[in-house]
This record gives structure tokens, C-alpha cells and sequence, in this order.
């Protein structure tokens, strides 16, 4: 796929400048080197949170009655959580705000597989929200998507009485799913590494035929997820019990009723934006993500706080502003896996050694996102450490960083967190920049603004 505002034909390559941007195809290959910039000053936003959007339109195609979804991200993957409610008769509407016309928990018969890329959240929920037809599916999706693990949701779920399968036997999909709804009573989920296997669960739990019980063995990572989906079903209208550790559910029988649900701006997204601020000793303010939030990604700003940088609240906005002086800190990010290569940029503008802790369900994401930070950073110059749940950053305020083709292993999260480096290190280019369609389709657009 070409960049944005750049040319190919054949083995080629034609640069176009992009305010602030270098994009150049080579050959077949997309690439975009970063320009260096000095301290950036601007305020921008960021599109509607992908975490938000995908669970609260799972909510509003099982409610009975229209719903109506404002400002939800138009991306990859909510338009492949889109296309796979449609082949199981949900009529959703894709304009400025999403009208989402729900079946009140009935699931068409589908013939077709159903494909989802790599995306892992619609994975997961799909595979439960399948198991309330009264057919037989198969849930696919690309070659990274059958090395990720769904074995422990599949586990819950015979637990409610579901007919699920690995296809080829591996824990991974392509699933195959003979539904006739779920049965209810008391099931267990054996671990807790990935959130979305629980929010999954509880996302469909209201529509069994008893009662829904549930216990989840082993920590519970990612806690601010299923804050988020209990708070989308109690705005749908479902209402759960829970112990206040995560490891136990009872979910009353009932059905979600269409909403007006706004999405607010995504967390995860404005990390990179806040991230640039601090590695450039500058300011930018995110106009849309509110300290309030319940994404728990808003939490990297007080990690950059401690960091060195300065925050501040204006209207329902988040301001970072630095002076380029960064500190190494240790950290727990069991919480926020998303931002972890975003902090681990930073880090590596800092003095002193960064410890972040507890993160091993980074393997399991889009690329083994662990390792591929250590790489790249690595590649960069960067000393860092891996460890099986940790890495360690060993800052030297940036001076041992250099030039470096950035392999992105077509994660978006990788493209976007190594481009921040890129605005101080000169000749940093971004291979496979596509990606960031994925969560972000217009971020090299948004990014060019940092000057």
C-alpha cells in the first residue's frame, strides 16, 4: 500500500514531502521517513477510542431497539467488527454516528466463514457472541491471528454449555462453532492474561438461559478493560455483580436496550502525541481524552509525569509540556499493555535505567510486541534488556541513538510509538506504515501537525 501522498510505478521510488514527512515506496514496500523536528507546540485530536467502539457496538446489535454511536473509530478493525455482526443479520449504518439496528440476541445462520484479520478483540468477542445462534460457524482470520492464543475462552465457554473448537487443534483459531445459546450456571475462566477473554464472556453472560455465573483463576491483567465493559453494559441497561478483585461475576438474564452512546477519544492514540511532547521538550494537548477517562491508558500521563514532564487539564483535555529533561522510572504496566512501547520510546530519551514490569501478555498481542520493542530500540542503539514479563531501558538521554529502519512486524502500535523517536533521531524510517490503518487510518496526517 503507497503512503499517503506518494507515487510508485514498478521498482521506483518517488518521495513526496508531507509536511514533516518523507514518504517513499520502494519497489513493493511502503516506507516513511520521520523528519526531526524541534520543541512542538500544538493541540490536536484523536479519533474515537477502538476499545470503546467495538464494545459498545457488540452492546448495540444483541439490544433490542435502534442505537446510535457517536464518534466511534472508523478503522480496520471496527469495520471488520462491522462486516461480521452484518453476516449474522445486524443492519449498521456507517455514517457520521453509527445507527446499529439491534436483534435482541438472535444470530443468523451464517454459510460463510467469517473472517476477522488480526483482529484480537472482535476474536474474542465474536467467538462468544456466535455461541448464542443456533448454527454452525467458523471464525477465521490471517496468519497472525492462528498463532494467538483462545484456548481459556473456549475453556469458559464449554463450561456454559457451547459446542467450540480449535479447527486445527492448536488453542488458536480458525474456530469452529456448533451454538444452540449458552446454558448459564457457573463457569470458569482458567486465566486471566487477556482481558478481552473475560469482557467477552460478560458481553453475551445477560443472554443465557439461567443465570450466569463466573470465576476467573490466576491475576487479572488489564483491570481497566473490564472496567470499561461493565460500564458499557450498565449503559446498555445490564447491571453486574462483581467481587472487587475481577475473579468473580454474577450476570442477571435481560437484554440490553438501544442507546446514544458517545465514544471518547482514544487513550491509546493520543500516548503517541503526549510521547513526542516529552522526548522533544515541548507541548502538545490532547483536545478529547479526559482525565476522567476509563481507559486505562490515560494513566501513561502521570507516568510521564514522573518522567519529568508537567501536566495540566484544560476543558476536557489533557496538556503534557517538557523541558526534555527525563528521568528513568520502574513500573507496573500489567494495566495498560498498549502503551508500553510508547513509554518505552520515551525511556530511552531518559537518564537512568526504565524497569517495566509485568507485561508477558505482550507476546500474545498483534506481534510478540515485547521482543519487537526490544529489537527495534535495539536496532536504534538503545541498550535494553528482555526478560519473559519485563524489559530494561538503560537511558542515556538519547545520545546513543541513531538512524534505523524500523520493522513494524505490521503492528500499529509499533509504527506509531517508533515514529516519536524519529522527531529527535535523524534517519528513522518506518517500514510497513500501513498498518496504522488498523486504529489510526489518518495518524501520519495527524502526526505531520507536530512542528
Amino acid at each position: 500500500m503507497a503512503g499517503p501522498g506518494s507515487t510508485s510505478c514498478g521498482d521506483a521510488a518517488y518521495p513526496v514531502s508531507i509536511v514533516g514527512l518523507r514518504c517513499c515506496i520502494k519497489g513493493k514496500r511502503d516506507m516513511i521517513e520521520i523528519q526531526t523536528v524541534g520543541s512542538v507546540d500544538v493541540s490536536v485530536a484523536v479519533p474515537g477510542s477502538k476499545s470503546l467502539t467495538q464494545r459498545a457496538l457488540i452492546a448495540a446489535a444483541l439490544a433490542e431497539g435502534e442505537s446510535t454511536l457517536h464518534g466511534p473509530l472508523v478503522s480496520e478493525d471496527t469495520e471488520y467488527s462491522s462486516a461480521a455482526l452484518r453476516q449474522v443479520g445486524v443492519t449498521i449504518d456507517h455514517e457520521e454516528s453509527w445507527r446499529v439496528q439491534g436483534n435482541a440476541g438472535r444470530i443468523a445462520p451464517c454459510a460463510e466463514p467469517i473472517f476477522l484479520g488480526n483482529n484480537g478483540t472482535a476474536t474474542r468477542f465474536l467467538t462468544s457472541v456466535l455461541s448464542l445462534g443456533n448454527s454452525r460457524f467458523v471464525l477465521d482470520g490471517d496468519k497472525r491471528m492462528a498463532e494467538r492464543p483462545i484456548e481459556p475462552l473456549m475453556t469458559a465457554l464449554q463450561g456454559w454449555g457451547v459446542d467450540v473448537s480449535s479447527m486445527h487443534d492448536t488453542g488458536c483459531p480458525p474456530l469452529v462453532i456448533n451454538s444452540t445459546g449458552l446454558a448459564g450456571g457457573m463457569t470458569v475462566l482458567p486465566e486471566g492474561k487477556s482481558s478481552q477473554y473475560l469482557s467477552s464472556l460478560l458481553l453475551v453472560a445477560p443472554y443465557a438461559r439461567e443465570v450466569a455465573e463466573l470465576r476467573v483463576e490466576g491475576e487479572v491483567f488489564s483491570k481497566p478493560y473490564i472496567t470499561m465493559t461493565l460500564d458499557v453494559m450498565s449503559r446498555f441497561g445490564i447491571h453486574v455483580e462483581y467481587s472487587s478483585d475481577y475473579k468473580y461475576f454474577k450476570i442477571p438474564r435481560g437484554i440490553y436496550r438501544g442507546q446514544d452512546y458517545s465514544v471518547e477519544g482514544d487513550a491509546s492514540s493520543a500516548s503517541y502525541f503526549w510521547a513526542a511532547a516529552a522526548v522533544t521538550g515541548g507541548r502538545v494537548r490532547v483536545e478529547n481524552v479526559s482525565v476522567s477517562s476509563l481507559q486505562g491508558d490515560v494513566k501513561l500521563v502521570p507516568l510521564l509525569g514522573r518522567m519529568g514532564c508537567g501536566l495540566s487539564i484544560e476543558g476536557g483535555g489533557i496538556t503534557l509540556a517538557s523541558t526534555g529533561m527525563l528521568e528513568g522510572i520502574s513500573v507496573d504496566m500489567a494495566d495498560m499493555p498498549d502503551v508500553v512501547p510508547t513509554l518505552a520510546v520515551v525511556a530511552a530519551f531518559a537518564e537512568g535505567k526504565t524497569h517495566i514490569q509485568n507485561i508477558g501478555h505482550l507476546r500474545i498481542k498483534e506481534c510478540d510486541r515485547l521482543h519487537a520493542v526490544v529489537t527495534e530500540l535495539t536496532r536504534m542503539g538503545a541498550e535494553v534488556e528482555e526478560h519473559s514479563d519485563s524489559m530494561v531501558i538503560h537511558g542515556k538521554g538519547g545520545r546513543d541513538l541513531h538512524g534505523a529502519t524500523i520493522e513494524t512486524y505490521d503492528d500499529h502500535r509499533m509504527a506509531m510509538s517508533m515514529a516519536v523517536a524519529g522527531l529527535k533521531v535523524p534517519g528513522v524510517e518506518i517500514s510497513g506504515e500501513g498498518c496504522v490503518a488498523k486504529s489510526f487510518p489518518d495518524f501520519w496526517q495527524r502526526f505531520a501537525l507536530l512542528k
